[in-house]
């Protein structure tokens, strides 16, 4: 049975209606309605199957059984209870599924819609899938509607304070097409992963669009800052331009490493084809090095060997040396993790799964949107610490000492 008209009339209006988080999912918010409504309907749908004939139809005439009335029952959902009328027959054998007989919990239904549109699903796919499945009849209208409301969990995402200490913090960007007054644009979603004193990951951002450079990137440390940051060891960067000043001006404290593997990356673009497997071979004896010593000698001999042939890529590597050479300073526990910025990789592949459907967005906030639930599903996911994080943190508290015991203490 599917919910009439009038019944989903009255839902949109109130979808249309919602300021508040709590309008929309909260005790008597219009996701709790839409989810009483469609699960009274689907037992009505259950019972007509299981008499055999629609409600007040002739069909049911001596039948041997027929509806007897309804019985109240509460459930419990995720965030609430929802009080159902359940219908009955004469005979007692009506046994629904949908609320099984001595069921008291709900499974999270009431997220479903939301749950699709985090995995990239569009607002008339998701409005096909909740037909096909529970039988409910829903407009596009109503699926924006329900997904518009994540702006307001975006926008506390974004402005939360955070920890006073991330040892480590990883900057990068993934770009994508938006939409821009009428003409499709490519833009930058830049991220910030980082690293808590328990070895734990967390997002503590996503600007999208901005234009790189010094300017925007002491906006962005400011705003870690103003939101509780007081302390990085290490930032992990993909050669954003600008990064480097930035962050030395808001933490002069802050060691800056630059992304080797993106490094050695951008370096191949310029090396011919076949010179490429010597000349990785040369450059490993430099970024492999254990110290910076010996790293800088390597560094000598490839001048030599190459600098005639490949002047910008030698020169690449002399001038970014100072953020390049940073992790040689520390243990190979501590290198693994810094030299590259792969961690926040990995979020960005996780990104491109979901977004890999979409040739353009509508706008900024409809990317941030969906990119922030993507980001809230892999975040289930991050419950341990890095590998190694008990031997890490020892380093730092030998390398760093009160800088970190400070924010350690009971």
């Amino acid at each position: 049975m599917k919910l009439s008209p009038e019944a989903i009339a009255r839902l949109e209006a109130d979808l249309a209606n919602a300021k508040t988080f709590e309008d929309l999912m909260g005790k008597n918010g219009a996701i709790k309605k839409l989810l009483k409504q469609a699960m009274e309907s689907m037992l009505e749908g259950e019972m007509a199957e299981h008499l055999g004939y629609e409600k007040h139809s002739i069909d049911g005439d001596n039948t041997g059984n027929s509806r007897n009335g309804k019985t109240r029952k509460t459930i419990k959902t995720e965030t609430d209870t929802i009080t159902l009328s359940v219908p009955r027959d004469r005979n007692g054998e009506f046994e629904p599924v949908v609320v099984k007989k001595h069921q008291r919990n709900l499974g999270p239904i009431e997220d479903k819609i939301i749950s699709l549109y985090a995995r990239g699903m569009s607002t008339r796919d998701i409005q096909a899938h909740i037909e096909e499945i529970y039988g409910l009849e829903i407009s596009p209208t109503m699926v924006s509607n329900i997904t518009e409301q994540i702006r307001d969990l975006v926008e506390q995402w974004q402005a939360r304070q955070l920890e006073e200490l991330y040892p480590i913090v990883y900057f990068d960007a993934i770009h994508y097409k938006v939409r821009d007054n009428g003409t499709v644009k490519t833009k930058a979603a830049y991220t910030c992963l980082g690293i808590d004193k328990h070895g734990r990951k967390d997002m503590l951002g996503i600007w999208i669009g901005a234009a790189e450079g010094a300017t925007f990137w002491l906006s962005v440390i400011t705003e870690l800052k103003n939101r509780g940051v007081k302390d990085i060891f290490i930032a992990c960067v993909d050669g954003l331009k600008g990064f480097p000043e930035a962050i030395q001006t808001v933490f002069p404290q802050t060691d800056v490493q630059l992304c080797v593997i993106h490094q050695i990356r951008n370096s191949l673009r310029y090396i011919v084809w076949k010179d490429q497997k010597e000349f990785m071979r040369d450059l490993k004896l430099v970024y492999t090095a254990p110290t910076e010593q010996k790293a800088e000698f390597e560094l000598t001999q490839l001048d030599q060997k190459w600098g005639n042939k490949y002047p910008i890529v030698i020169k690449s590597w002399n001038a970014n040396w100072p953020n390049l050479s940073t992790y040689f300073k520390y243990p190979q526990e501590i290198r693994t993790i810094i030299y590259t910025t792969n961690a926040v990789e990995g979020v960005h592949r996780q990104f491109r799964k979901i977004t890999k459907t979409k040739s353009a967005f509508p706008s900024d906030e409809s990317l941030t949107k969906l990119l922030f639930l993507t980001y809230r599903n892999m975040q289930k996911k991050w419950t341990m610490a890095l590998a190694n994080w008990p031997l890490v943190i020892s380093h730092f508290s030998i390398i760093f000492g009160e800088r970190l015991a400070k924010y350690l203490q009971p």
